[in-house]
């Protein structure tokens, strides 16, 4: 069984909204499925900044979809989209 590396571009709902408390959830949300090997953030427009977590999951545990699902029910995400895969 390979694993997938994600990364995700997780806008927030609100450019006022705390970003390091946003960080922790996703991390929590992260850990669920796999290994969360980093974030970083990145200037959008107009103040709003996106968080992009990288996460490492198994490929055939089902997690890919879940996962996505899961980052954009945290409260304070606006979009969760996947921006790249990677097979390891």
């Amino acid at each position: 069984m390979g694993e997938v590396m994600l990364v995700y571009k997780v806008m927030p709902n609100d450019p006022e909204l705390d970003l390091d408390e946003l960080e922790k959830k996703i991390k929590e949300t992260a850990q669920k499925f796999g290994k969360l090997k980093g974030t970083r953030e990145e200037k959008v427009a107009f103040g709003l900044k996106a968080i992009i977590p990288t996460i490492v999951v198994d490929e055939e545990s089902g997690a890919v979809n879940e996962l996505e699902d899961a980052l954009r029910e945290i409260e304070g995400v606006q979009s969760a989209e996947a921006v790249d895969l990677t097979r390891l």
